[in-house]
């Protein structure tokens, strides 16, 4: 008996160290379970699908023809290879939604799991990005295609992505981490979040190109919207064909730093409290 209760462990918030630093630690510890978290999304997303996985590289492309042809033919944009410049929008702006989204409901939906066992509470954050990252290296199998149908080069500048995919993760983290703190303590955030994105997309050059915005709003649109470069971040290697500049990469990535941190640092201070309120 005295040998096991030696052995046991028992989690005590009070004997924390530094909130940030501690869950970051846990996160390291519990690594397999994050990984487990986002099979399991993965898994359970289509398991009773027909189509199952391919649906990941379906829905950007499936949006991508209605909006062809509500813009290119209706509206007439003239943008060369116009269904390869939208999408190529799509795939970053889906990541951003719906791992943002994730990151909220999976940890509300979690509500009942982190009151029978201690793990860190960031772990359904992140497993949402993972999920997140095999659904958008799926879609970019979809682009290449879509690309040569278009006649828009597939360019050796493509292997430069990882940059602009890692910038857009940590913003992404870093706005889901928030989201879904605030969603904890107000329920209707959930809700409001979803009309937020409708408007965020259309601030964002997803489906448009710059040029159509008169120059006194896209100074406003790039300068308030971060997600307005991330998006032209990641379109340059990839439909532009180009490196982008290093003045075009470090205010980003120094954006998507502070905005991860801020995040991570909110959720940690409350993370505490997370299993008393859902």
């Amino acid at each position: 008996m005295a040998n096991l209760h030696k052995s046991q462990s028992v989690y005590d918030s009070n004997e924390r160290s530094f909130y940030a630093i501690d869950e970051l630690r846990q996160v390291i510890n519990y690594r397999n379970l994050i990984i487990q978290l986002t099979r399991r999304d993965i898994l359970a997303r289509y398991k009773r699908s027909f189509l199952g996985v391919a649906w990941t590289m379906l829905n950007p492309l499936g949006m991508m023809l209605v909006l062809t042809l509500a813009f290119s033919n209706i509206l007439r944009f003239s943008v060369p290879g116009y269904s390869a410049f939208v999408l190529s929008g799509l795939i970053a702006w889906t990541f951003f939604s719906q791992t943002t989204t994730a990151s909220m409901v999976n940890l509300v939906w979690g509500g009942n799991l982190l009151k029978r066992v201690y793990i860190p509470r960031s772990s359904f954050a992140l497993a949402a990005m993972g999920t997140g990252i095999v659904n958008l290296g799926f879609s970019l199998i979809m682009m290449l295609p879509v690309m040569l149908i278009t006649r828009i080069p597939i360019r050796w500048t493509i292997l430069f992505l990882p940059v602009p995919t890692l910038i857009l993760l940590c913003f992404s983290l870093g706005i889901g981490l928030l989201i879904s703190t605030w969603a904890i303590y107000f329920p209707d955030v959930s809700e409001m979040y979803q009309i937020v994105l409708s408007g965020w997309m259309y601030l964002s050059p997803v489906i448009y190109p710059e040029s159509l915005l008169p120059k006194n709003l896209r100074f406003w649109f790039q300068h308030l919207n971060p997600m307005y470069d991330i998006i032209r971040l990641f379109r340059m290697p990839l439909y532009d064909g180009r490196l982008p500049a290093f003045g075009e990469i470090w205010p980003l990535a120094l954006v998507s730093g502070v905005v991860l941190i801020i995040g991570w640092l909110v959720f940690t201070s409350k993370s505490d409290e997370f299993a008393y309120r859902v």
